[in-house]
C-alpha cells in the first residue's frame, strides 16, 4: 500500500511476524500499528509514530491502511487503541468493521 503525505512517499505493510502494520517513510519504519488476532477479528492495540514525525498525518495514513487491509481480509476490528477508535469515529465508512455490540465500548 502506498500513500502520499506532504509529497513524501510512504509505504504501509503488514509485518505478520511482528503482528504490526509498519509505515515506512523513505524506506525507514517511522510508525507502527500493533495488533493481536482475536478469533475472526483483530484487536488494534497500539499506534505510534516516531518522535519528530508526529503531526504530519502519518498516523492517519497508517490506520487507514490497517483498516483497509482488515476489510480486504474480511476480518472485524476491535479498536483498543484510542487513536484507532477516534479515526473510526471521524471516518464512519469504517464503522462496519466493528461489531455492532462492541461499538458502544469505544464510543462509536
Amino acid at each position: 500500500m502506498t500513500a502520499n503525505d506532504a509529497a513524501q512517499p510512504t509505504e504501509v505493510h503488514n509485518n505478520e511476524a511482528e503482528r504490526r502494520y509498519e509505515l515506512k517513510l523513505a524506506g525507514r519504519v517511522v510508525g507502527v500499528a500493533e495488533y493481536r488476532p482475536a478469533g475472526p477479528s483483530i484487536m488494534l492495540t497500539h499506534t505510534e509514530i516516531e518522535e519528530g514525525h508526529e503531526g504530519q498525518g502519518l498516523g492517519k495514513i497508517l490506520v487507514q491502511a490497517a483498516l483497509d487491509d482488515a476489510r480486504a481480509r474480511q476480518v472485524d476490528v476491535v479498536p483498543m487503541c484510542p487513536f484507532v477508535a477516534a479515526f473510526i469515529r471521524e471516518h464512519s465508512e469504517y464503522l462496519d468493521l466493528v461489531q455492532p455490540q462492541q461499538r458502544g465500548m469505544f464510543g462509536l
